[in-house]
């Protein structure tokens, strides 16, 4: 179970590390990339940047570093909770393609916040 857990983590942390990354430090990139941002104000977009890069320390560097592990739970509810509003938002948009992403992403951070906090 810690590897496999050890595995989504890490796979977490890297779609958020790039998926924050563009949007707090590329958002030229990001405009051309993802249509919504071009209709939402450029602050908005680097706070859900930002958020995403700390979702991504939260979920790996807790537990790895052994300090204060129950933060990489809160981390898997944080991303959760940002998926959540992704589905929902998406959904309102009328963007069906991207929602599996979000739910897939969401099963995933659960599954952390069950292995890290429950189990």
């Amino acid at each position: 179970m810690n590897v496999a857990l050890w595995i989504v983590q890490a796979l977490l942390a890297g779609m958020f590390l790039f998926a924050g990354g563009l949007k707090t430090f590329q958002l030229e990139k990001a405009k051309k990339q993802l249509p919504w941002v071009n209709e939402v104000s450029p602050g908005m977009v680097v706070f859900i940047g930002v958020s995403e890069l700390l979702g991504a320390l939260g979920i790996i560097l807790p537990t790895a570093l052994d300090i204060m592990p129950v933060l990489t739970a809160a981390a898997a509810v944080g991303i959760a909770a940002i998926m959540i509003i992704a589905f929902i938002f998406h959904a309102y948009r009328g963007e069906y393609k991207q929602t599996p992403v979000n739910i897939i992403i969401l099963l995933l951070a659960v599954f952390v916040y069950y292995g890290r906090f429950i189990a």
